[in-house]
Formats: structure tokens, C-alpha cells, sequence
């Protein structure tokens, strides 16, 4: 079974913080796959990934850049793992029918879109009934820092 942490954004936006998700993935010898709701969606996340940081790099790539392999972060619409990815990173929605093929599910939602929360409590209960451990974390509000607010 997969570990799935539910990362509810309640004040940095998804470009700010999924590329410090993708650092620390990678700072642990881990690769990853990012998988979005929608092609544009990932075509601006690689675009961010290429510009977030001047000091930082994060290796990563599409299938139109071939090699996805090779991949330490590939990023896709499709239910793949053609790097074989340690941690998978769910975004705008998405959700994949193979949890258990990854160590880490990391599920980040909108906490500002009502629509997103209840799409995001939706696959909390059908990870939970599925037996995976479940912890879900949240943005302070002072800090903007993570506090762990459930487990499942």
C-alpha cells in the first residue's frame, strides 16, 4: 500500500509549492511523475519548473522531449510510470487508478475552490477504504508552513 498525503493550499499557490515537494523528492534519491487534470495544465508546469528558481534546477520533462525513462520528474495526463517514479504527485483534480505502484502519493488541492476540497475528501475516502495510510496536511495560516492536521 501506498503512503497518500493530501496537501490542502490555502495560501501559496500550486507553482510555488509543488516545486519544493520536487526538490525534496529528489534531494532523496527519489524519482517522481507529476500527473495534472489537463495537457495546458502541464504544459505551464513545465514552463514554471524551467523558471522557478535562479539557484535551482529541477531535471525534468515530457514525452514530446522523449527519453521519459529516463525522467527523474516526468511530467503527464496519462496513468504512466515510465521512469519508475518512487512518488507520485497528483494535481488539479487528477487521480490514478494505480496508487499502490508508487511509495508516495502526494494528492495537492486547492483549499480555496469548495469544488476541489470535495473532489480531494472524495479520494481521501476511496484511498482510505482501499487501506493505504492517509495523512493530510494543511497551510497555517501564520506561516504558510505545513501542519499535520489527520491521519488515516
Amino acid at each position: 500500500m501506498a503512503e497518500l498525503l493530501f496537501y490542502h493550499l490555502t495560501r501559496r499557490r500550486l507553482e510555488q509549492v509543488l516545486p519544493e515537494l520536487l526538490e525534496k523528492t529528489l534531494q532523496r534519491g527519489w524519482r517522481a511523475v507529476v500527473k495534472g487534470g489537463s495537457a495546458e495544465r502541464i504544459e505551464a508546469l513545465n514552463g514554471e519548473l524551467w523558471s522557478y528558481g535562479r539557484a535551482s534546477f529541477l531535471p525534468h520533462g515530457l514525452k514530446a522531449d522523449g527519453f521519459p525513462d529516463r525522467q527523474p520528474i516526468y511530467l503527464t495526463i496519462e496513468d504512466e510510470r515510465p521512469n519508475q517514479a518512487d512518488v507520485l504527485f497528483l494535481v488539479d483534480g487528477a487521480d490514478s487508478a494505480d496508487l499502490a505502484a508508487y511509495t508516495r502519493v502526494c494528492d495537492l488541492f486547492d483549499g480555496n475552490d469548495d469544488a476541489a476540497v470535495d473532489a480531494a475528501r472524495q479520494r481521501w475516502k476511496r484511498a482510505k477504504d482501499a487501506g493505504h495510510k492517509l495523512t493530510y496536511w494543511q497551510q497555517s495560516e501564520d506561516t504558510g508552513g505545513w501542519v499535520k492536521k489527520a491521519e488515516g
